[in-house]
């Protein structure tokens, strides 16, 4: 038997447990060996609960026991999360989480950490939920030189926009909608600023690339700007509006954005709508795959902390596989403004607007004029010129989207 500690027993937390208990068999079967979860630390009293009897307050009664080989930290945010999961490590226990803050803050140092315990540390729920995508990326892809990863990473930002989409709903009705389902928090600025998926995609850009970037110096825009008339022209062009985060290596430089982006209809990503995630991965070898399916939930994540549970259970006794990154240096990330890509630029509809504009831009192509805008797609421009151009029209400028 391997005995196993879980930290937090709320959405994710009972998730787990509830996994552990009712697929206990199959995960038995798979492992060689029953799970049993020992301890289960919270705060709260859960007197209803068929495991109250396993809840402790004091995180020493599990960091002493030589008992718990495996902790699971589910307590969400950075502390004590972060220093729950190092004492763990640095006892010699295997940490696996769903925790996204911590990973993108922290990993690399508590990669480094379990490194020298001879120990894992797993989080396969960090991105995704319950989409596989942490194993295909350190297993499954290892033979590729991996070229880039587009995603849409947040559940809550999907849904709005869908709605938005699909059924002409304003913005904040949408949110509204998405809160009193559940799918958005009170609070949502996380989601819709982007700064969730920012997390995501440094995860997936150290997986892909070796460098941690610190996810608050990549450029991220959020959605409570988009509008119907945004819309409309994304519409018109053959596109939908999704939250898109993206990673690339620009010149041997690491590149991470989240934006609102412009998926053309030919884009995997197009078809991805409601709270649903798709990842996207493109390697030398392989070519494109895509990875889809529910990207947050109680069940699926915990399904995927499981996973991670299981597989160390597994191999348990054989030495431990050391997974490594380096904390991002100034030198080791792209400048934003040599970046490049296709853009979907609006202006206000003004007469001999036109003209003006492809004295800037050369040939516009269609322009599409709605509701007192009027929107073009440009060639590839690097972010620098785009902006150099927007300005230099002498046009009343409104937005651009990035084109995928």
């Amino acid at each position: 038997m391997i005995s196993v500690a879980l930290l937090g027993f709320g959405n994710i937390g009972s998730g787990t447990a509830e996994v552990l208990s009712e697929n206990g068999a199959q995960i038995e079967r798979y492992v060689g060996c029953p799970i049993s979860i020992k301890y289960i630390l919270d705060r709260r009293d859960f007197p209803s609960s068929p495991w109250r009897d396993r809840i402790v307050r004091d995180f020493d009664i599990i960091l002493n026991d030589p008992q718990i080989k495996i902790v699971a930290e589910m307590l969400g945010g950075l502390h004590p999360a972060y220093e729950f999961t190092k004492a763990a490590l640095m006892a010699g226990k295997h940490v696996v989480t769903p925790n996204k803050e911590v990973v993108a803050k922290f990993g690399a140092e508590l990669l480094e950490i379990a490194a020298e315990k001879g120990v894992r540390y797993l989080f396969e729920g960090s991105v995704g939920g319950g989409i596989p995508i942490i194993r295909p990326l350190i297993n499954d892809l290892a033979a590729n030189g991996i070229i880039s990863v587009s995603g849409i990473l947040n559940g809550t930002t999907n849904y709005i926009l869908t709605r938005m989409e699909r059924d002409k709903t304003s913005y904040r009705d949408a949110l509204a909608e998405a809160q009193a389902l559940g799918y958005a928090e009170p609070n949502p600025a996380s989601d819709v600023s982007g700064a969730d998926a920012a997390r995501k995609i440094v995860i997936l850009a150290a997986l892909a690339f070796g460098k941690l970037v610190d996810p608050d110096v990549i450029h991220t825009e959020g959605i409570a700007g988009i509008t119907q008339d945004d819309i409309r022209v994304a519409a018109a062009f053959g596109c939908a509006i999704k939250l898109v985060a993206h990673t690339e290596l620009v010149n041997g430089r690491v590149f991470a954005m989240v934006a609102p982006h412009f998926v053309e209809e030919g884009n995997p990503l197009f078809g991805v709508s409601d709270v649903f995630n798709g990842i996207l991965v493109e390697g030398d070898l392989i070519g494109r795959v895509m990875f889809y399916g529910p990207g947050a939930g109680r069940l699926p994540t915990a399904s995927a902390v499981v996973a991670d549970i299981a597989d160390i259970a597994f191999n348990i006794g054989a030495p431990a596989r050391k997974l490594h990154w380096d904390p991002a240096e100034a030198c080791d990330i792209a400048d934003f403004g040599g970046c490049s890509c296709r853009s979907c630029f609006i202006f206000a509809d003004t007469p001999g607007g036109v003209d003006k504009l492809e004295e800037c831009f050369g040939n516009l192509g269609d322009v599409v004029r709605d509701n007192g805008r009027m929107a073009f797609v440009s060639e590839t421009l690097t972010e620098k010129e785009a902006d150099a151009r927007a300005a230099a029209c002498g046009l009343p400028f409104i937005k651009r989207f990035r084109i995928l």
